[in-house]
């Protein structure tokens, strides 16, 4: 068995996913970046060029997709109070 990265191909940083990701929930305070801990790897990049020749591509945009997850979130602890 062969795995097959899926991925949309596109690079995101960890600076703009967390920017993404205030703005879908809505969270107006401040992010603040501990600059005494380590930067992680610099790239994150997987290769989907597998996927991407046998024809697939994302139908979903990353913030679409963390949108609809949020939402989805929301409705669930809602539906547990």
């Amino acid at each position: 068995m062969e795995h097959v990265n899926v991925e949309s191909g596109k690079e995101v940083s960890i600076k703009e996913l967390v920017e993404l990701v205030k703005e879908v929930v809505g969270y107006e305070g401040e992010i603040v970046r501990d600059s005494t801990k380590l930067d992680g790897t610099p790239r994150k990049l997987m290769d989907s060029s597998k996927l991407a020749g046998l024809g697939w591509e994302p139908k979903v945009s990353l913030k679409d997709g963390l949108i609809d997850t949020y939402r989805r979130y929301l409705e669930k602890v809602s539906n547990e109070q």
